[in-house]
Parts: C-alpha cells; structure tokens; sequence
C-alpha cells in the first residue's frame, strides 16, 4: 500500500485523544517567573508620561519592562510599523496608542498574581487623541492621521494620507464593455471582521540555556519568522535564539503575527530567569488582528446569452492601526473579485486604510472569502436576471487552461473550475436522490407549511497555493537513511508548523511514498529551529505543497547516495517555485500566483419565516486537490472550513464601537455550536489538476470557506426571494429583509 492515498492515523492523535499533548501552556521550567501585559486599554492617544514606580515596588515583582528596554522597538510580519512596547524613550512612533490592543509594558513577577497586582499599579498620563472607527472617516481630507511621523517604512506610502495602500486591475476598455452589455448588476456589499477562536489560547515560554542561547517554546506559525523577528527587536544574531513549537491549539491564520514572542524572549534576556505567559480568552480576542472587514461597490455587465462583458469594482477595507498582512490581503481580494471567469474588460480600484480598530491580518482565505463573496453573489444575481440557471452563467464564462486572467497573464496550468462544477452537481443530485427531496437543487424548494422555506444555492471560487505578489516562497527538508543493506529507518527534517491540520502525518506520508519505504519506519524531525532551515510559513494552503516538493527533491539525493553505499546517506533540498510578481501599480498586469485550487459548494438552508433564523441542512463541496495525500485528513479540512464559513456567514460578528471591542468573550462573541453544524456535510475529492508539482498535490486547506458565503446567501435568496449583501446574515437581518416580501 502506497503512503499517498491513505487515510492513516494522525501521528499526534493517540497524544491530543489522552491528554498527553503538552501545549505551550503546559510547559514549565524550574524557577520560572510569570509576565503580565499592561494593554493600553485606549484607541488613540499620545503617552505623556507613563509611571511604573508604584508597580516596581508591589511584593513578588522582578522586573518591568518597558519600551525603554528594547534596542529596536519595532515588528511586523509585512511591514515592522508596530511597537513591540509604546512609551516615551524609544521612537517617535512608539509614543502614540493607535489601538486599545497596543502594549505598554510587561510585568515580571514570582507569581501570576503578583503580576496580576502589579500591572493594577501601573499609571499613565494620556493625551486623548480622536478616534477613527471607521474607514470613510479614516479617508476623509481632513482626517487625522493615524501614522503621523516621518519615515514609516513602507515605500510609497503616502505620509499625509491613511491609506496603506492602493492597488487597481485596468485590463480591456471598460466603456465599452459596459457598452456591449444588455444587463448590468449594481449593488454594495460589505464584509465584517471575525474572531479566529482557536481552543488554545496564546502562550509561551522563555529562558536562557546553559550555553547562553536564548530559548523559545510557543506556538505559532512560522518559527524560523519569529526567531527573525526577536532577533531583530533585541538586535542580537538569529543563530543565538532557538524556537521550539509545542503542540498547537490552532491558529487559522491568526499566529502567523507575533503575539507574546518577543515581549518573553526580552523578559528572559533581561532577567536571566525563565519566564512564562498565558493569556486569557478576553486577553487573546483584544490582543491579536482579525479578519478584514471589507466595503465593495460593483456593477457586472453582460450580454443576453450570458456572456460576461465588464465588471468594474471599488474596495476599501479596514486594516486597523497596523499594517500587519493588510498589503498582501488586499492583493488577494483584489484578484479574487474578479472571480474564475473570462471577463473582458475589468477596472477595479482597492484601498486598505488604517483606522484605530484592532489590527485585521491573516484569516484563512486571506481575502478571498470577502472578493468571492461579492463576485459570486453578482453572478447569482446577474443569473437570476437573465433567466440563467446559475451553474449554465458559471459555465459559459468560467476559466479553463489557456483563459486571461484581469492580470493579463495566463491561468495557472490545471485549472480545474469547469470540473468542481461538475463534481458538486452530482454530488448534490445524487444526495437529492438518496432522500426524501426531488433533485431540483437549483430551483426553489416547497416549504414545510411551518412558516419555513427551504432553498439551494450554488458559488465557486478559487484561492492561491503558496504567498505570491513578489513575494520569495520555498521551503527547505533534508532526509536521511540508516542501515546496512536495505534501509531501515528514515529520519526526515523539515519545520512547517502543524496547527492541528495534521501536515506532520503528510510530511512522513510524502517521505514513505517518495522512498517505497513502510510508513513506520519514518522518524520525522519538526520541533525546533535547529531541526531545518524555513520550510516557510504554515498559511496560504502551501505546506503540503511546498515540503513535499523538498522532501522528493531530497529523497532523490538522499537515494543516489545510498545507491553510492553511503551509509548513512543523506540529501538536502530547498523547493523554490517560480517568483511571482505584484501587481503593476498602474494596470495590475503581473503573475500574482504561483497555482490556484479551485471549490464548489451548493448549500441547502432551511430559513424560518418567523424569526429570521437560518438552519444549514446539506453543504456539498467538491474540491480541486490535485492529489489527496490522506483523502481523511482532506475531509477533516473541508468539514472544519465549512463550518468556520458558516459561523463567518451567519453567526460571527466583531463588534467594535469607537475603537473597543465590545463583545470579548464566547458568551458575547457567538462561534457556532454542535446545532449550529450542518446536518450533513458531502466532501467531494476531485483529483488531477496539478501537472507541475512532482507529486501532483495541491494546498487545499483555505479554499473550503471560500465560496460559503455567497452559497449561502444564493440558498436563502432561493427559499425567500430576497438578496441580502451585507454580512453576517444573523436572525435580526434577515428579519428585518423579510418584510419586503410580498
């Protein structure tokens, strides 16, 4: 039986299933001191003075750190615009709170709460500056500036203004597209922040060794980017510093940005003591970015047998107070408001502005969710117009191997658009056959006679595999092979962080199938810094894809050795794919992606007339894998992304009033439960869209939230009649739509 294919164990099941796994949270070390944050507590203001005399004095302190401390008092992921500490003695930058989730100093203590009483001490003197909440103000000419020193390190920006950045599409003459239509859509959606609400909160661990290195135990998702990120902030050499990642709780994208990592690596440094932290759940909601609300203005043009003509799109979303991964989310939405589709004149404008709202980053989609939703949403419209089924609209213009993207460069080569249509048709046809419903999953369903309507939708999108946008991407693995004459066990090295999805079991399945060698026998080394070199961040559905490519790469090294009688026989291998490209700052022309993946869904709902309430019965997703490694492992992906669709859709709403977040906790913040789950969830594995890579696998983890949205919008508009454009769709919207029905 070949490795790849198979649905074997998770290699960290028989730990997480007993107990036995120990999360960062759990690690302790002798001697160790506890660290508090002291937030900021406001969105913006200037720190006039900030005193600790007081919190220095109070039993059990040892130390308190302050912005003073830190040699270079600056991170971030894309963009280093964010204080580690604010305060008055480091930069110009660090003396203003732009969020309420800033930092201002970090309380070492004996005890958590001695910390806890410590940090209670702590006074500032704020000069209350006006706050930006939302991003027409953020734009308007005479708003005040969130960033408003000289030098912020991004070329280009514009030093008067709140945009980060701006980005546009100009392919074709829209004029006369709009021209050569015989319908056009116009509408404005909107898009709004989500809590990641991983299980295990954010913590870590940090001493110094015997050896004098500075060690690190947390979880993340880029170790090798957090060590580069401390070592900057301390000013010391990266090879001093080694990450170690304990078992992770999940992360969805939201521990791609450091959280506790360097405040814990300087407390250790400074104190010589090991020092650990754990926050909160209200700690980690106030504390760490989110999904980035989004505004779009849209019209869609087209000819009356379908074909589409123009599209012409303006968005702005809301990156917060700091830059985080706002450039290249932009630059993802932006391509993905375009759709799969063959359209030939496209003009389309994006900002991404700062305001003093929590910091929006990397979610899984990173932007693809809120441009699909929208464009995907237009085109059931667009259908519903010209009398279109909305599969019969998607197959007349979606992509296939050879069409032009709005970037005037060619569609990655195995684009599989036409073949997830196809594949979730007949799943839900054939489900539809299976009970008590007639197949008719594009039309609208009979209504129980309870006050409930029933109705499908159906939307597809697709999402990039690896970072793209200029951005350098690889990933570095060696292995190993140990024995006499036939190989008895295989040692394998490459660090992608497993969040939970379970890339360590792939990693070892990737290595046995390559080598012809029993999964046993692999021994797979993923823990620390010191294991490999970057494998590259554990985001943008690459992991899978990139490793795997290193690990054949070094396979075959490692192979040839043996077959030379080296013993151990050893091979190394970095996999770096083609360099992609940002997009043109005039036209948007540029090859933005390396590969795309590809999903289709149609969803059932059951809405209830009375309340508003909204009951997923049936999601069908049929996604493009290129090859399954662990066909288990990709239906555990599909039903969790799924799932976290549907809360973004119908339950999740950030709620944000003049800077704060007012609902910081699971019972103010709604995440769906057991009954909010589909009642039936179809995974639908579509292999063989991916010639390139030289086991023909591709990423798949984002893409099964990415067309949810708009499926679901689709289904309800089917059961009621009515279009609802703004997200989330809770029970008090739709309620309130509801009355517009005849």
């Amino acid at each position: 039986m070949r490795a790849i294919g198979s649905s074997v164990t998770r290699l960290d099941a028989p730990t997480k299933v007993t107990g036995k796994a120990e999360y960062a949270g759990d690690v302790n070390r002798p001697g160790q001191k506890w660290m508090k944050v002291v937030w900021a507590g406001v969105p913006h203001a200037r720190i006039r003075e900030l005193d600790v005399s007081v919190a220095r004095r109070m039993p059990g302190v040892v130390d308190i750190l302050t912005d003073a401390d830190i040699p270079a008092n600056r991170y971030g992921l894309v963009v280093r615009d964010q204080p580690v500490l604010c305060g008055c003695h480091s930069t110009m930058a660090a003396r203003t709170v732009r969020w309420s989730g800033d930092k201002l100093c970090a309380i070492v203590a004996d005890t958590p709460e001695a910390a806890e009483d410590a940090a209670r001490q702590v006074r500032v003197d704020f000069e209350i500056l006006p706050v930006i909440s939302d991003p027409t103000e953020a734009l308007a000419p005479d708003a005040i500036l969130i960033h408003d020193y000289d030098g912020y390190p991004l070329t280009g920006k514009d030093r008067d203004s709140n945009v980060l950045q701006e980005l546009r599409i100009r392919y074709g003459d829209i004029r006369q597209g709009f021209k050569a239509a015989d319908i056009v859509v116009s509408e404005v959606y909107s898009t709004h922040g989500q809590e990641h609400a991983y299980l295990e909160p954010e913590s870590g661990l940090a001493w110094m060794s015997s050896e004098d290195r500075l060690e690190l135990i947390s979880g993340g998702q880029w170790m090798h980017e957090e060590r580069k990120q401390i070592a900057h902030a301390l000013q010391i050499p990266e090879e001093s510093i080694r990450i170690s990642y304990a078992a992770i709780g999940g992360a969805f994208g939201g521990k791609e940005d450091i959280h506790l990592q360097i405040l814990l690596a300087l407390a250790a440094w400074k104190t010589g003591y090991p020092v650990k932290s754990v926050w909160s759940r209200e700690e980690s909601i106030r504390g760490h970015h989110k999904r980035h609300p989004f505004w779009f203005r849209s019209q869609l043009g087209a000819r009356r047998d379908g074909t589409l003509t123009a599209l012409k799109v303006d968005m702005v979303s809301d990156a917060g107070a700091y830059a985080s991964t706002s450039t290249k989310v932009l630059g993802n939405a932006l391509l993905s408001a375009g759709g799969c589709y063959e359209i030939p004149h496209v003009h389309m404008d994006a900002r991404t502005v700062f305001t003093n709202n929590v910091v929006s980053g990397a979610f899984r989609g990173f932007g693809s969710p809120q441009g699909t939703f929208m464009i995907e949403t237009q085109l059931n419209r667009l259908a519903q117009q010209l009398g279109l089924s909305s599969s019969e609209l998607r197959r007349r213009n979606a992509w296939r191997d050879g069409s032009t993207m709005c970037t005037q460069t060619l569609v990655p080569p195995g684009c599989m658009a036409q073949e997830v249509l196809t594949a979730v048709e007949d799943a839900a046809l054939l489900k539809s056959a299976e009970g008590s419903n007639p197949p008719r999953f594009l039309g609208s369903l009979t209504s129980t006679g309870q006050r409930k309507a029933r109705g499908r939708g159906l939307a597809l999108g697709a999402k990039n595999v690896g970072f793209g946008q200029g951005v350098a991407d690889s990933c570095h693995a060696w292995i190993e092979l140990h024995g006499q004459a036939n190989i008895e066990e295989v040692k394998v090295g490459t660090v992608g962080a497993d969040t939970g999805q379970g890339s360590h079991t792939v990693f070892r399945q990737m290595a046995a199938d390559v080598l012809d060698v029993p999964l046993e026998i692999v021994q797979l080394q993923a823990t620390t810094t010191d294991d490999a070199q970057s494998s590259g961040s554990a985001s943008a559905s690459r992991l899978t894809y990139y490793a795997g490519a290193a690990l054949h790469a070094a396979a075959q090294v490692a192979r040839s050795e043996w077959d030379n009688e080296e013993r151990p026989a050893r091979g190394e291998a970095v996999f770096t794919t083609t360099q992609t490209t940002p997009h043109d700052p005039v036209t948007g022309a540029g090859t933005p992606v390396v590969l795309l993946g590809y999903c289709a869904q149609i969803v059932e709902v059951e809405v209830d007339l009375e309340t508003g309430h909204i009951q997923i019965l049936q999601v069908v997703s049929a996604h493009d894998v290129g090859r399954a490694v662990n066909p288990q492992l990709v239906e555990g992906q599909i039903e969790g992304g799924v799932t976290q669709g549907i809360g973004w859709t119908l339950f999740e709403r950030l709620v944000q009033a003049e800077g704060m977040i007012q609902n910081p906790s699971f019972s103010t913040y709604l995440i769906p439960g057991v009954g909010d789950a589909p009642v039936t969830i179809v995974p639908v594995i579509v292999e063989g869209g991916e010639p390139n890579h030289p086991l023909h696998i591709k990423g798949m983890a984002e893409m099964s939230l990415v067309p949810t949205a708009a499926a679901i919008v689709a289904a309800v508009h089917d059961a009621t009649g009515i279009w609802i454009n703004e997200l989330p769709l809770t029970p008090e919207a739709v309620w309130q739509a509801l009355p517009r029905l005849s």
